[in-house]
């Protein structure tokens, strides 16, 4: 059974929101634009198609540690609340519902979309759990979660990598600041890895992924009224070894002008200027359990897949 959507991030809000990191991100050097942007209801669906691609691994992986592990973590925990944060349609998240059966779950995503989609099909297959689904942002309304009996906040699929070091200590905190003592953090995280297994996933045969990086512009055009040239970007990805994470980019094909009329901002493009549009960061056992530790979380239990390209990590509020 659901309950209509939570809603804390109306239309307005995220209109100012984009309008913001727009002009933030496309006057500075070198240019950038937040990955958060991609998720409109056509990115979503790209996301779903590009975890469903030969070359990403990290869906598979981490469902492998889910299948295996789920009714460890069900007893570790004894959730009784699933908190999921950057939910998307939450399809992974079932194993994790068949295990704990909690009596209720409660899906965070920016995506009205998603959210509604997913407690549809929550409501189908767990009739007995209370879907509770918040629209909202993870970096700015985590105060709204509900105050349930022992929680388990899931953030799965390596998301916590979109976030730069500084950011991902802040986003640990903040997650600290909401849960009790005692209570469990579920985070997954890609692993360090070979290049040549890392970069595919970001730049696939079948141009998925190229597709959507490219969203975030019609996103702009669509929401600001602006005139990227789609076709006039290409898509880049690289592995960045110093600091261990991947970039997507947008390369410029050719010089551009591009206007934003509801910023009042015009935008020029040299061939070969870059858009910034994501990192994800890949990790190691001994720097995730630092990160946690930091930011007030005990590393209980570390499990990967067979092949070691990914990490579920459960840790617990320091008591």
């Amino acid at each position: 059974m659901s309950t209509p959507l939570e809603v804390h991030l109306d239309a307005g809000t995220q209109e100012a929101a984009l309008r913001a990191d727009v002009v933030a991100g496309l006057t500075a050097t070198p240019k950038r634009l937040p990955p958060k942007w991609f998720y409109d209801a056509r990115g979503s669906e790209l996301f779903e198609q590009i975890t469903e691609l030969p070359e990403y691994y990290p869906t598979r992986a981490e469902r492998a540690i889910l299948t295996a592990r789920a009714p460890e973590i069900a007893r570790l925990t004894g959730a009784r609340t699933l908190i999921e944060l950057g939910s998307g349609y939450s399809t992974k998240t079932r194993l994790l519902l068949e295990a704990l059966r909690p009596t209720l779950f409660v899906p965070m995503d920016v995506s009205p979309t998603a959210l509604e989609a997913a407690a549809a099909h929550v409501g189908t297959d767990f009739p007995s759990v209370r879907v509770q689904g918040i629209v909202g942002d993870i970096t700015r309304h985590l105060g709204f979660l509900p105050q349930a009996p022992d929680r388990l906040v899931a953030f799965l699929g390596g998301t916590i990598g979109n976030f730069e070091p500084a950011e991902r200590a802040h986003f640990l905190a903040d997650v600290r600041a909401v849960l009790r003592p005692g209570e469990h953090l579920l985070l997954g995280t890609d692993l360090v890895k070979s290049p040549k297994v890392l970069v595919p996933a970001y730049d696939d045969a079948a141009g998925v992924t190229a597709e959507f990086n490219k969203n975030v512009l019609r996103v702009l055009n669509r929401h600001l009224q602006a005139d990227f040239d789609v076709d006039g970007f290409a898509h880049v990805a690289l592995w960045d070894a110093d600091h261990e994470w991947i970039e997507m980019r947008l390369r410029s094909r050719w010089p551009q002008r591009v206007t934003i009329p509801a910023v009042d901002l015009v935008v020029e493009f040299k061939t070969g200027e870059e858009i910034r549009t994501e990192i994800s960061a890949k990790f190691r056992r001994e720097g995730v359990e630092k990160e946690l530790t930091e930011a007030g979380f005990t590393l209980t239990h570390w499990w990967t897949d067979p092949e070691a390209r990914f990490a579920l990590s459960l840790a617990q509020v320091t008591i």
